[in-house]
């Protein structure tokens, strides 16, 4: 098995998906499933597109890239470099997703008050914005951690349909624990959103790692982080609450690909043998 050194100096194995007749190497790591984080290697140099839509390439030769929810099952990953192409199917794992089905819930219940969406969409704003933006940080290179330690009480992908009227999908993993439990950055990254009072999320953080993909903590109680701080794997970022609209205390995590919305759950068996 061959080991290609981090820049966090953490070792990232991987397994070589290279042709016999191919020249240009190229290597996967990570679940070829919906709602996966990918990372691939190949050489200095390179171009790289998805699906026809152009990919980051790193100094070092690594692309990150992500598969949505409902991402198709099929997908054409090329890399080139001069005259040589490398073109790999990608074919997708199919999931099935926990879907819930409530019929006689109150209207009133279901449906936001007019000024409470037009809180929620100029926040929905923000936070679009704070995405967008984007380093050459390559954290995600580094084994993933775990943000808090709790009960695992709500999964990525999951639904609820109200009445007939499909929810918004879940989108990320919850973890239960009570109020001020330590939440931690899995990642080193920069704080590039930090609100403690968002109509939905409550406390609400965002890190960016590098190339598109960003981390967020949602329904936090505290904040220890501002917008511009620099945070390492493992740093205090906040606390566990029910802040927003929350049943009670729990971190929502969630994992983004630009605005690919992505399992984090799926992240550890990036860094497996």
């Amino acid at each position: 098995m061959r080991k290609i050194a981090c820049a966090a100096v953490l070792l990232l194995s991987w397994t070589s998906t290279v042709l016999a007749d191919e020249v240009l190497p190229l290597e996967i790591k990570g679940p070829l499933t919906q709602g996966a984080l990918i990372l691939a290697k190949t050489e200095l140099g390179v171009s790289a597109t998805l699906n026809g839509e152009e990919l980051q390439v790193t100094e070092q030769g690594y692309i990150v890239f992500g598969f949505p929810r409902k991402a198709p099952l099929e997908n054409t990953l090329v890399i080139k470099k001069g005259e040589q192409t490398i073109t790999r199917e990608l074919i997708l794992k199919p999931r099935e997703y926990k879907i819930d089905r409530v019929d006689g819930v109150p209207q009133k219940t279901v449906t936001p008050d007019p000024e409470q969406v037009k809180r929620a969409k100029k926040e929905a704003g923000k936070v679009w914005l704070a995405r967008q933006k984007e380093t050459t940080r390559t954290d995600f290179l580094t084994p993933v951690t775990k943000p808090a330690e709790g009960r695992i009480s709500g999964v990525y992908g999951s639904q609820r349909i109200f009445n007939g009227e499909p929810r918004n999908p879940h989108y990320g993993e919850d973890i239960a624990g009570p109020t001020g439990t330590p939440v931690h950055a899995p990642w080193s990254g920069d704080v590039v959103l930090a609100e403690p009072d968002l109509f939905y999320s409550g406390g609400t953080i965002i890190i960016e790692h590098g190339y598109k993909v960003t981390t967020t903590y949602l329904h936090l109680s505290e904040l220890h982080v501002e917008v511009g701080d620099k945070v390492e794997q493992g740093d205090s970022i906040g606390a566990i609450g029910a802040t927003g609209r929350a049943t009670g205390p729990h971190l929502d995590w969630r994992v983004n690909w630009g605005n690919e919305r992505l399992d984090p759950a799926l992240l550890p068996q990036l860094y497996q043998d």
